[in-house]
């Protein structure tokens, strides 16, 4: 069983978004970005994934330059390639090409002490979706608030 910890969770995508298939992808970082990343100075909010002449490419994650660093710091913006498979390549094409479909960075973790990013194919959501969503949270809420409420008594 490898061993998982998670760096990163961009809660925006699962609010925003129906997270349909997952994917596992390695990053490409450079060696200041790495130590960055690994003191968690890494922000997905805004961030997305494209597929561009064969490669899929991460747009718009913020990595803070490392304060440690020498003189090269890369661009916080930069884009980034993702490594993936040729076939799960062509299957993640496929499925972004359908209308109404993105790709979208779910969180970044360590497997295995190398960092990977979980990419979803997603479908945005509706205005009445989100109010779904928040209603069925407030309505857990409530109920584990009540449990526990009786069990004190």
């Amino acid at each position: 069983m490898a061993n998982f910890k998670t760096i990163v969770t961009n809660k925006k995508a699962y609010h925003d978004f129906f997270i349909e298939e997952t994917y596992e992808a390695g990053i490409e970082l450079l060696g200041s970005e790495v130590k960055s990343v690994r003191l968690g100075n890494i922000n997905l909010k805004e961030s997305y994934a494209v597929v561009k002449n064969g490669e899929v490419l991460l747009l718009n994650a913020h990595i803070s330059p490392y304060k440690m660093a020498s003189m090269y710091r890369p661009d916080p913006y930069r884009t980034r390639r993702l490594l993936l498979h040729r076939h799960e390549i062509n299957k993640i094409k496929a499925k972004v090409e359908q209308k109404g479909y993105t790709l979208v960075v779910t969180k970044l973790y360590f497997k295995e002490g190398l960092i990977k990013a979980e990419l979803g194919v997603a479908k945005g959501k509706e205005g009445q979706d989100k109010r779904r969503d928040i209603m069925e949270k407030d309505t857990k809420r409530e109920i584990q608030r009540a449990l526990k409420e009786q069990n004190y008594r």
